[in-house]
């Protein structure tokens, strides 16, 4: 009754006489509230405003009265009222509570076990692995993710030697992945997750960029992997050594040579780190095109051009070169000069092609693989970056034929 009074002297409303505030319904313990009646018309209005329990009990075929909660909430004008609904910004504050609790409780199901969560409900939303088509994640698959690839191809890849020599290391028992010394080369790894370590030396997580370069080789130079004072690799020597200081943190690249010239030979030679790249150049099922121009002694007639144009055998194989061409004389050389084009690949091919129509070779020099040729103003020892453009010339035949 006192709480009655209390709230009835707080809200002195004119049209609240009788309020059945606590009114019985059954038996069993359950409350209604309702609006009460209009004063009746022997009260004053000078008289205390109270709200007072209607003692009466419902009738029992009555239909029972709705149970109404009144709010009391400040409006815009800073004034209390009292209304029957619960006021909006109550409503939205439970309904947004209500939906951070679902997107919590689905982020705590992709959590694994033992997993506690950190972030708020706010956050999960924007944290959590965003799902995609199954056609997406194969097409992310097959064309982006790098996929695994054979040990002693990635060690290779990383610079550690050339994949021959990476083989013996691992046969050899000194590579380790993920702390188990393996002794396949054809173990498959992934660099980003597995822990390789070569010689007791981790391998970096990154790998080098793809390099390619033409170079111009000198006579005397052999094309050899190894940084020896007279391989081909010792021209980039300026290149590699500031390599830490222009790329940091990127390991240093092993470059080789794409196929060989001979130590006598000079001419277009192609170098890069890329060894599918350079499997696919030299091949001799690429049939790549390339251009010599062989310097000989004494005079060339029509037999000896009979004779390259039947060609020869070379390793068990009888080669063909596919244009032979005798230059027209230059003021300023003395010598007889032949074009000749060729595409088996085969080792010593031009050198044995001459021998064996009976000419004498003075120099042999390469100016053009496939459909890319040595610069004429690219001097001996010098080398120039591939450009995209000259991609499609060194691979044109070579993508034909595979």
């Amino acid at each position: 009754m006192a709480a009655t009074m209390a709230f009835a002297a707080f809200h002195p409303f004119p049209n609240l006489r009788r309020v059945p505030f606590l009114r019985r319904i059954s038996a069993a313990t359950e409350f209604n509230i309702s609006f009460g009646a209009a004063p009746s018309p022997d009260v004053k209005e000078d008289s205390p405003k109270t709200l007072v329990p209607d003692p009466s009990s419902p009738e029992p075929s009555a239909a029972p009265v709705p149970m109404l909660i009144p709010w009391i909430v400040r409006g815009e004008d800073g004034q209390l009222t009292l209304q029957s609904t619960p006021p909006a910004r109550f409503l939205q504050a439970m309904a947004e509570a209500k939906m951070a609790k679902k997107e919590k409780k689905k982020v705590d199901k992709k959590k694994p076990s033992g997993a506690t969560a950190t972030a708020p409900p706010s956050l999960a939303s924007t944290t959590s692995v965003p799902k995609y088509s199954k056609a997406a994640r194969r097409f992310y698959n097959q064309n982006i993710r790098e996929q695994p690839q054979r040990l002693s191809k990635v060690l290779a890849a990383a610079g550690v030697a050339s994949r021959r020599s990476c083989e013996e290391l691992i046969f050899e028992g000194k590579v380790t992945v993920n702390g188990s010394v393996c002794t396949s080369p054809q173990s498959r790894v992934d660099l980003a997750k597995d822990s390789i370590y070569v010689n007791g030396n981790r391998l970096s997580k990154k790998l080098p960029p793809k390099l390619y370069f033409a170079l111009n080789k000198p006579k005397g130079y052999i094309c050899s992997g190894v940084e020896d004072s007279k391989s081909v690799v010792s021209l980039f020597g300026d290149f590699l050594k500031n390599w830490s200081k222009s790329n940091p943190g990127l390991p240093k690249p092993r470059l080789f040579t794409v196929g060989r010239l001979d130590v006598a030979t000079t001419g277009l030679i192609i170098v890069t780190n890329d060894g599918d790249f350079a499997q696919r150049i030299s091949h001799p099922s690429s049939e790549l095109r390339k251009e010599y121009i062989a310097t000989v002694d004494g005079k060339v007639n029509r037999r000896h051009l009979g004779a390259l144009s039947e060609g020869t055998e070379v390793e068990g194989v009888h080669c063909i070169p596919d244009l032979v061409e005798l230059l027209s004389n230059q003021p300023d050389a003395s010598r007889p000069r032949l074009r000749i084009v060729v595409h088996d690949g085969r080792n010593h091919e031009v050198r044995e092609l001459v021998k064996t129509a009976g000419l004498q070779l003075y120099s042999l020099k390469r100016v053009g693989i496939g459909g890319f040729r040595l610069s004429s103003d690219l001097g001996l020892g010098k080398y120039v970056e591939l450009k995209q453009a000259d991609f499609k010339l060194l691979e044109g035949n070579a993508q034909k034929n595979t």
